[in-house]
């Protein structure tokens, strides 16, 4: 029993110094916007922790702010690479789809439009109309498509827009996309 006791308190004391922890870097990470040199202290400051504490609760959170710091410096590739981290550590469902847009994003951004179909398709297949993002990852899948020269799937998409997401702000411009794709809504 004192050997269980002990453990457990162990074990609650690392869990509140990684919280701590994550705590600190979080915060660092948020007030990273406001320079380069903020931006990359943030990185290698959630690369630590992330390296001290890696099944903290916290970490699939941390790991998608590695990614959202890493493609505003322009690192795709290490942003990807985080925001799969964050997938992998069982983010919650917001978190996860985040992620998932934010690896199309880095995808689409290194002008390799079929990967990035892909992750906005499979970020897609978790959500419904009602759904935070859906609206969102359903452009950003359209405007892949588009730039893939799937034109027939962009169509697609821009018309499910309309029809799954009705009053949709983004209405004007989803119409204008069409219309210059040459398709009726």
């Amino acid at each position: 029993g004192v050997l269980a006791a002990g453990g457990w308190l162990w074990y609650a004391a690392e869990q509140r110094r990684a919280m701590a922890d994550y705590a600190e870097v979080l915060a660092q990470a948020y007030a990273a916007k406001t320079s380069p040199e903020a931006r990359l202290a943030a990185i290698r400051a959630l690369e630590v922790v992330l390296a001290q504490h890696p099944s903290a609760p916290a970490a699939s959170q941390a790991a998608y702010h590695l990614g959202d710091l890493r493609y505003d410096a322009g690192q795709y590739a290490a942003a990807r690479g985080a925001y799969e981290i964050a997938v992998a550590k069982g983010a919650p469902p917001t978190v996860r789809s985040l992620a998932v847009a934010g690896i199309g994003q880095a995808w689409e951004a290194e002008r390799n439009f079929p990967k990035a179909i892909d992750a906005y398709q499979a970020a897609l297949k978790t959500l419904g109309p009602r759904d935070f993002l859906y609206e969102a990852l359903l452009v950003d899948l359209a405007r892949a498509q588009e730039l893939a020269g799937r034109r027939d799937d962009a169509i697609a998409s821009y018309r499910k827009i309309l029809k799954d997401v009705p009053g949709s702000q983004r209405e004007p411009e989803v119409r204008s996309r069409l219309a210059s794709l040459g398709a009726s809504p």
